[in-house]
């Protein structure tokens, strides 16, 4: 008689348990991530509640354009230069996948700034060609973050001077304000010699320790931001930046020539200190910062690294704004 009334209790519980998950009860909801290419930047996050997000990246080698007539041998995050842009949520979980190309010459791994916890995840993602890992990790911290690989065959600074790095937004918890546009835009240098290849050019790491790029450049390669890649908004409108810059080596003095920055959060903090009527912000190697602003006239307007060599070695981009003059804000007389 007893050994009943406990299993039909069980049974019970678990029938209640069990409605509870089919309802969306104790457990989180499980989402799959938004992966963007820059300069696109992943849509805002509308739910309230904190959700398990699933991420899949894959290391991947390969030779592709970092200027006119150059080609470069690139190690990446899902075969782009930056990586992709993730966005989450503050409380939110994350599980991580990094797999690794099967025709990869080396091991990967990635370390996410916004993790908290050994490596970054570099710890425990260390994979091999042709196979994954996983790990998980809690956003605890509002804010925009860099990732990037930290392998150390054959060194962390061959990884990330290769092109193994981006971006990942971690939402406040009552989100952002809405602004016209969103924009990704991602600052790296790169140290060249030739390759065994003919037209092909490698990584120096000769270069790079003497700190002397060849390239400086927006979204892994020179024009990646300009004639048909240029920014489009228009007068009136609001834009929001997303800038990281991964150096390896160099701190960027981002600037928009002909706009004045309404609010920077600083170093990429979301609840932290907001400068405002900014005209360049530094933004360390391995950092990110967030710049806000109205475009108040039409006009092309040059995004750059006001340590104004660089443009020259490809650091500029252009935001293109249409629209209705103001004469009252700008005009030419004569």
């Amino acid at each position: 008689m007893i050994e009943q009334v406990l299993s039909k209790k069980v049974r019970w519980i678990g029938a209640v348990v069990a409605f509870g998950l089919l309802a969306g009860g104790p457990a989180q909801a499980s989402e799959k991530a938004e992966l963007t290419t820059a300069p696109k930047v992943p849509a805002a996050i509308k739910r309230t509640a904190p959700a398990k997000v699933v991420i899949n990246f894959e290391a991947k080698e390969y030779v592709g354009e970092l200027a006119d007539g150059q080609q470069y041998k690139f190690w990446s995050f899902n075969g782009t230069v930056p990586g992709p842009m993730a966005r989450v949520r503050v409380g939110d979980t994350v599980e991580f996948h990094l797999s690794n190309h099967k025709d990869s010459t080396f091991p990967h791994n990635i370390d996410i700034h916004a993790v908290n916890g050994p490596g970054g995840g570099a710890a425990v993602s260390l994979v091999a060609a042709g196979e994954e890992k996983v790990f998980q990790f809690k956003a605890l911290n509002p804010g925009l973050y860099i990732y990037h690989c930290a392998s150390p065959v054959p060194n962390i600074p061959a990884h990330i001077a290769n092109g193994m790095y981006g971006l990942l937004l971690v939402e406040p918890e009552k989100g952002l304000p809405k602004v016209d546009h969103e924009f990704y835009v991602m600052e790296s240098e790169f140290f060249t010699q030739p390759s065994g290849k003919k037209g092909v050019l490698e990584l120096s790491m000769e270069k790079g320790l003497a700190e002397h790029p060849d390239h400086v450049v927006f979204n892994g390669k020179a024009g990646a931001l300009v004639g048909d890649n240029a920014l489009k908004a228009k007068a009136g409108d609001t834009v929001r930046v997303y800038f990281g810059n991964i150096g390896p080596n160099g701190t960027s003095s981002f600037h928009i020539i002909g706009e004045i920055f309404d609010k920077v959060h600083v170093e990429g903090s979301l609840d932290g200190a907001v400068n405002k009527n900014v005209q360049t912000t530094l933004v360390p190697s391995a950092g990110a910062t967030i710049v806000e602003f109205k475009i108040d006239v039409p006009g092309d307007y040059l995004l750059v690294d006001h340590s104004i060599f660089r443009v020259a070695k490809g650091a500029v981009g252009i935001l293109s704004a249409t629209g209705k003059e103001d004469p009252a804000v700008f005009k030419s007389i004569k």
